[in-house]
């Protein structure tokens, strides 16, 4: 206690700000934004698909599929990273009364079905799923052509049964493939930190997806692809290919006999400290000749006697234009970290549940099913200054935002605290969810 000054007494100061905390019996839900993706779930046809594909419980009792994958979706979309991040979502009763999400599994019940699903058939059924998907969002997306991606990448952990990458860390590498012009995962393919290989695989998947009247025009890949086997499968799809080239000893044999170097460009005409020159080039196994576009820059600390002053990069190519331009396509590629970057960062997926392969194998899976509705729900149902904004942004302007669950006469109210404007957003996103047939 001290005094005021007229020597009354005033209260020690406990907090920094002057407020009080309690409790509320009111239904009210801190992220309301995800209503509005599981009804773009219903509306888009995943739930039908889910229902469809995914292996039914094993009495009359048991959970169906979907209310194993419906609450991890909204987790992961809402930004959870662990299994045990499903209480939030448990403890959203306002959430869970909007939506009609009733009936939960505990959340040891998930896990133990993610292990029975990913040692069992469940992640062939998931990407049953995933496949259908993304056939019906190819066929309402406006374009015809698209360019390929694809890239393996690293999750380092130190979970029982990971293994050590060429890195030196433990973990897993999946690798991932997606379109430029609709940056969905058309296939993935979980594996152990030291998988190679692979490659035609992810390739040829992408190709099986397409539906009618939609076809892959260009594939930009890294070096690993570069394969003759991936090479023959690209040209007799008839589809044109940068992909970075191992500089093995043939390769490096051709850039020694390359004599015509000219400065490198940016698209904007700005010089750089690289120089650009070309070749034709072929390797064992491959049905045609190819491209082989090289750059080469001064090795930054080279010593004055040493034998080979430069740094190389190697491309080879079937696109018929200048080899600037082949250089200019290539580095497009860029983009597919962003990809990567949203599943793994997004998505929480560089964060796995447990130490069991199958179980880790079927999260990753849903991840990347997670990923792809939030690519969708951007494309299909969002205005255009949202579809450049990333999941992160999204959760801050337009999923976690408070809502008050009421019921009014015979309607279920969700009353949004925000601006005249998002709640038009909403209202607009609704509407287009009854469009998809």
């Amino acid at each position: 206690m001290t005094k005021n000054h007229e020597g009354g007494k005033r209260m020690i100061k406990q907090t920094q700000l002057s407020f009080k905390l309690g409790l509320t019996e009111d239904e009210i839900t801190p992220r309301a934004g995800l209503s509005v993706y599981s009804e773009f779930l219903r509306g888009f046809g995943v739930k039908d698909v889910i229902d469809k594909h995914m292996p039914l419980p094993g009495s009359n009792r048991g959970y169906k599929a979907w209310s194993y994958i419906e609450p991890v979706m909204l987790m992961q979309y809402g930004g959870g990273r662990h299994i045990e991040d499903l209480r939030e979502i448990v403890e959203d009763k306002a959430l869970r009364k909007i939506i009609g999400l009733e009936g939960l599994p505990s959340v040891s019940a998930v896990g133990d079905w993610f292990r029975r699903m990913g040692n069992g058939s469940g992640l062939g059924c998931i990407g049953h799923v995933i496949d259908e998907t993304n056939r019906k969002a190819l066929r309402t997306h406006e374009a015809s052509e698209y360019t390929l991606w694809s890239d393996p990448t690293l999750i380092e952990s130190e979970k029982a049964d990971a293994k050590m990458s060429y890195m030196g860390f433990k973990g897993y590498r999946p690798i991932v493939t997606a379109l430029r012009e609709l940056p969905v995962i058309l296939h993935h393919e979980f594996r152990d930190g030291n998988a190679m290989g692979g490659t035609q695989e992810a390739v040829e998947a992408a190709y099986r997806i397409m539906p009618a009247g939609k076809r892959i025009r260009h594939a930009s890949l890294d070096s690993e692809f570069y394969t003759a086997d991936v090479i023959n499968f690209l040209t007799k799809e008839g589809t044109t290919f940068a992909i970075a080239a191992d500089k093995d000893a043939a390769v490096m044999a051709a850039i020694k006999g390359l004599a015509s170097w000219r400065p490198l460009k940016t698209e904007e005409g700005i010089a750089t400290d690289r120089e650009i020159a070309e070749t034709v080039h072929t390797m064992n196994g491959t049905e045609r000749a190819f491209r082989l576009i090289v750059l080469r820059w001064r090795k930054p600390q080279a010593e004055l006697f040493e034998p080979e002053p430069y740094c190389y990069h190697a491309i080879a190519s079937s696109l018929e234009c200048t080899a600037e331009e082949v250089v200019w396509e290539y580095n497009g590629r860029g983009q597919m970290e962003n990809v990567i970057k949203e599943l793994k960062g997004g998505m929480g997926m560089e964060s796995l549940p447990c130490g069991d392969f199958g179980a880790n194998a079927f999260w990753f899976a849903l991840g990347v099913l997670t990923y792809n509705t939030f690519v969708l729900q951007k494309e299909l149902l969002l205005p255009e200054q949202y579809k450049a904004k990333t999941i992160g942004t999204l959760r801050w302007s337009l999923i976690g935002i408070a809502g008050k669950v009421v019921r009014h006469g015979r309607r279920l109210w969700l009353l949004l605290a925000t601006t005249w404007e998002k709640l038009g957003i909403y209202q607009q996103m609704r509407k287009r969810c009854m469009i998809f047939g």
